[in-house]
């Protein structure tokens, strides 16, 4: 009898009939990262019909979050006409960012356990949405204590587009084969 190492456990725990680890937790973040782009792109084509449809404005509050980190941090954007510019685009990566980690917390959370698709889309709504709103109040750009129910809705219908699409994106990437189902 020859002696042989046990398999590594990584996120989801899954393993060949061998028992063998099937992927590596590398593969797992990637696929969480992938889908948090396309969660994201599906958020901002729900937001950008929103505006199209009721002729409503763009938000300024990511430009608004930005001036307020800066602010804090005591950096300087350049010359008003520049540091617009560079608050507008800041401000857009600053969701990015929030939308390409939100799956990636919730996978290394979730673990081994599988979890329906309804459900996952769910919470990686709900993250994204809980992230977002948490950060604009923490800033004191708004406070969602005070919104309406249509602003409620407004902000819940892109969040939750964003949940479905990044979760049927972990479930074609395979990951959701073994964690989020």
């Amino acid at each position: 009898m020859s002696w042989r190492p046990k398999p590594a456990t990584r996120l989801g725990g899954a393993r060949s009939r061998a028992g063998h680890a099937d992927r590596s937790y590398g593969h797992d973040l990637c696929d969480a990262l992938i889908a948090g782009a396309v969660g994201t792109e599906t958020l901002n084509v729900a937001t950008y019909l929103d505006m199209a449809v009721r002729g409503r404005p763009s938000s300024s509050a990511p430009e608004e979050s930005v001036r307020k980190i800066t602010g804090v941090l005591h950096l300087r954007l350049g010359p008003e006409d520049r540091a617009a510019n560079r608050r507008s685009a800041l401000g857009a990566l600053l969701g990015y960012g929030v939308g390409v980690s939100v799956p990636v917390v919730l996978t290394l959370l979730v673990g081994p356990r599988r979890v329906p698709l309804p459900v996952a889309a769910g919470l990686l709504g709900a993250g994204t949405m809980l992230a977002t709103d948490a950060g604009l109040a923490a800033l004191r750009v708004s406070d969602p204590r005070s919104w309406s129910g249509a602003d409620w809705l407004s902000d819940a219908v892109p969040h939750l587009a964003y949940g479905f699409a990044a979760a049927l994106t972990l479930r074609r990437l395979g990951l959701i084969r073994r964690i989020w189902t």
